[in-house]
Parts: C-alpha cells; structure tokens; sequence
C-alpha cells in the first residue's frame, strides 16, 4: 500500500487558517479585507454615537422590522485568487424573517438576506471607502451606507453588480438622506456634526 501525498495548502489556505487562529485583544477586531488581515481597536465616542443614531432611526421609522447585529461577522465572496472576505460591519441589518443570523457555532455567517450593511470611518477610512466597499458588493448586500466621519459625509452604495456598487447618493452630515426600501425613510445625519 502506497501512502497518498498531500497537497501543500495554497497561500489562499495558509492565509485564512492564520487568519481565523488569531486571538485579538478584546474590544479589538480582525478582519480579512482582500487579502490583507487588519486589526482595528476599539471605537471613539463619536463613533459610537452615529453608530446608535442610526440603529435608533432605523428602529423607530424603518417599514420593516428589522434584525440589528453590530458584532457578527460576514463570509464575503473574495476577490480572484485570495480567501473569502471576513468583515464585521459596524452595523448589520436583516429582516426579521427568515432568520439570517443563523446559529451560535457560526462566527462567520454568509451575507446572504442582508438588507445594509454600515461603517463609520475610524483608523482606516480608505478601507471603509475603498476595499470594505467592494467586498459588500461582491457579496451582492443591496445598501452599504458609508458615514465618512474625515469628510463630513453620508454615502449610501446601491446596485452592487461585477464586484463594485452601480449607484450612490452622498449627502454633507446636516442634511437628510432617503433609505429605499426596505427601509423607506430620510434618515436624518444632523447629530453626526
């Protein structure tokens, strides 16, 4: 009987097992952008704040109820020749029906039925602008809404197709900016001056 050799893993391989034994400091968060494993600390006050504005407007005059996480990780589709995408949005939005945040022996649940995903800019805004954008669009989540704290500005991305989003509305913090449907209300960005 012959022993059966075994494939060295790939580097894709090799980076994802690294990347999911990591033990961060608690409060900090790993994730896997493109490629690159980024840790971010924990976030400021004025992060926070636009954080729980929106999660409050949401609850309060979104059309459909929805489910709210701002810890679970998402499995994103990757980019060509790199591991599948591990991100945790600063918020995470779902209808509550059917039940997308799965089950607890999950860390990283797939973003299929996301309705929104949200970041505020915090140590790496271009990330947040530039590669967390496009990872959400290949992953096909409908609304990634992008409160660009160095800017002073709110972007809502729509119509991800080919691994980028098609169409986006971006508003200066102060004035109003409409969430389509499933959400269907102005969202109102006065309090993240």
């Amino acid at each position: 009987m012959t022993a059966m050799a075994h494939e060295p893993p790939t580097q894709e391989e090799v980076l994802l097992e690294g990347f999911l034994a990591l033990d961060t400091p608690e409060g900090f968060r790993a994730e896997l952008i493109e490629g690159e494993i980024v840790v971010t600390p924990p976030p400021g006050g004025h992060h926070e704040k636009c954080v729980s504005r929106i999660i409050r407007q949401v609850i309060k005059l979104s059309q459909a109820e929805m489910d709210i996480s701002g810890n679970r990780g998402l499995r994103l589709k990757p980019a060509e020749g790199l591991p599948s995408d591990r991100l945790i949005p600063d918020i995470t939005f779902a209808p509550l029906e059917p039940d997308v945040f799965g089950d607890d022996n999950e860390s990283w649940m797939p973003c299929e039925g996301v309705a929104m995903v949200v970041e505020v800019t915090s140590t790496r805004p271009q990330a947040d602008r530039e590669a967390k954008r496009r990872c959400y669009a290949r992953g096909r989540i409908p609304l990634y809404l992008l409160v660009d704290r160095e800017s002073a500005q709110i972007t809502l991305f729509s119509d991800p197709e080919n691994g980028d989003y098609r169409e986006h509305c971006a508003r200066p913090f102060g004035k109003p900016l409409t969430l389509p449907a499933p959400f269907g209300f102005d969202l109102d960005t006065s309090d993240f001056l």
